[in-house]
């Protein structure tokens, strides 16, 4: 075999070794990633979202209830609502008409399946997901204070 033939062969195999591993490290990245949606991503995209994703929006007023260690309330981004349930103790500044970032899973009824709670550390404070969903869909009220 010729040297010009034994070098497209060897290039040849590490391109496809390099490809398969690059593949290979894509799918385990994916399994490891988490996507943000709104509430109002949620209702529009319901059938095309499987797995663990982030839910942000806003506590809807009036939408906490409480039945031992479970809690279940609205989530909304002022155009959509997604009702939530989660087990187990809420951060200290979890409380109505705030913003807040929630990691679990939808249920088959629709209901989101919380595992984890992330609340806004102080008053001036919302997630920037939150923010940025809420601007878009024109619904932002400015709480920080003029200088």
């Amino acid at each position: 075999m010729k040297r010009k033939n034994q070098r497209l062969i060897l290039l040849f195999l590490a391109l496809v070794l390099t490809s398969s591993g690059a593949t290979l490290i894509l799918i385990a990245l994916e399994d490891n990633l988490v996507y943000f949606y709104t509430p109002t991503d949620v209702k529009t995209k319901n059938s095309a979202i499987s797995g663990n994703f982030r839910l942000g929006g806003i506590v809807l007023k009036g939408s906490i209830r409480e039945f031992g260690t479970v809690t279940k309330f609205g989530v909304t981004d002022l155009k959509s609502t997604l009702f939530v349930r989660y087990e187990g103790v809420l951060p200290d500044l979890f409380r109505e008409e705030q913003g807040i970032v929630a990691e679990g899973s939808l249920s088959p009824n629709g209901v989101f399946i919380a595992t984890n709670i992330l609340a806004k550390h102080d008053e001036n404070y919302m997630p920037k997901e939150v923010s940025e969903a809420l601007k878009k869909s024109g619904r932002w009220k400015d709480t920080k204070p003029k200088k």
